[in-house]
């Protein structure tokens, strides 16, 4: 019989070599150790060893062993993640060193219905006070990395805040300066009609040039919102007009902005995924290491 990867084994050991004999309801396994020529018994829990810990267990009890591998019957290698419980269901064989033991577990007694629901319910409640037990961990050592995160972003966006700050002071400048120049021009508009009509000339001859100066307005309101699609109302004609200060200010000081929005983003990410990790009746963390934290 070839083994893994087509390496022959010089002996084939009958199943009596290696014995599994049920003991308080956790499996024995008994096998020969090769270089000691004595029987050696491996108590395993099925429920949460795994094969390479078993393996591992073995090597260690025989320090001449080099190889320790198990194989199901049509020679597949089994993996060390296996739990035992999966391995005891068939048969199997158990390589050591260049001998082959061949393993037949005895078939258990069928628990009754009430053994197996209880059985069930003792293994949910183990794993509900190992959950319980281990979140706190994880979510104290979870909070960290926040916050590790979330001063390093904070680092970052300083001294693009700094040149945020100037910027918009020069774009607010600027805007603010625009709007006094079109009251100006609009004062300056109404006291030349107003001079033109009572001092120069009439009103007849004054009021076509009102009056297209009234349509001329509405052309350009018109205008307006054929090139924006927006109406032209005064918060919002302001606001467009300093983001058109503003980012021209930007490119001439080499602000990223597309840069500064996405660590805004991340930050703000952070600080909510932080914010709820620290709900300690959701999340059950401990309030005296929030309080420090705080």
């Amino acid at each position: 019989w070839r083994g893994w990867e087509g390496a022959p084994y010089s002996t084939l050991v009958p199943s009596d070599e290696v014995t599994i004999n049920y003991r308080h309801g956790l499996p024995v396994i008994t096998l020969m150790l090769p270089t000691r020529s004595e029987r050696c018994q491996f108590t395993v829990k099925p429920v949460v060893t795994t094969v390479g810990a078993f393996l591992q267990d073995v090597q260690r009890e025989e320090k001449g062993i080099e190889r320790a591998e198990v194989f199901a019957t049509d020679g597949s290698k089994v993996s060390d993640a296996t739990l035992m419980e999966v391995l005891l269901m068939n048969d199997f064989k158990l390589v050591i060193n260049k001998t082959a033991y061949s393993v037949s577990p005895p078939v258990k007694d069928k628990m009754s219905s009430e053994h197996a629901t209880e059985m069930e319910d003792i293994k949910s409640l183990v794993h509900r006070l190992f959950v319980a037990l281990h979140v706190e961990d994880h979510q104290i050592r979870k909070e960290r990395e926040l916050l590790q995160k979330v001063d390093h972003l904070k680092g970052e966006l300083l001294p693009l805040e700094q040149m945020k700050a100037r910027i918009t002071h020069s774009a607010d400048a600027k805007t603010s300066r625009l709007l006094w120049v079109g009251l100006a021009l609009m004062s300056a508009q109404g006291g030349a009609l107003a001079w033109l009509t009572w001092w120069v000339y009439s009103w007849d001859i004054m009021e076509p040039v009102t009056y297209f100066i009234t349509y001329g307005s509405a052309m350009a309101f018109y205008a307006y919102f054929v090139l924006t699609k927006q109406d032209y109302i005064y918060p919002h004609a302001k606001d467009r007009q300093f983001l058109h200060y503003f980012h021209r200010k930007s490119k001439k000081q080499h602000f990223n902005v597309e840069r500064y929005n996405k660590l805004k983003d991340d930050l703000a990410e952070a600080e909510e995924s932080l914010r709820r990790l620290r709900q300690p009746l959701h999340l059950r963390l401990p309030i005296q290491e929030i309080s420090d934290k705080d």
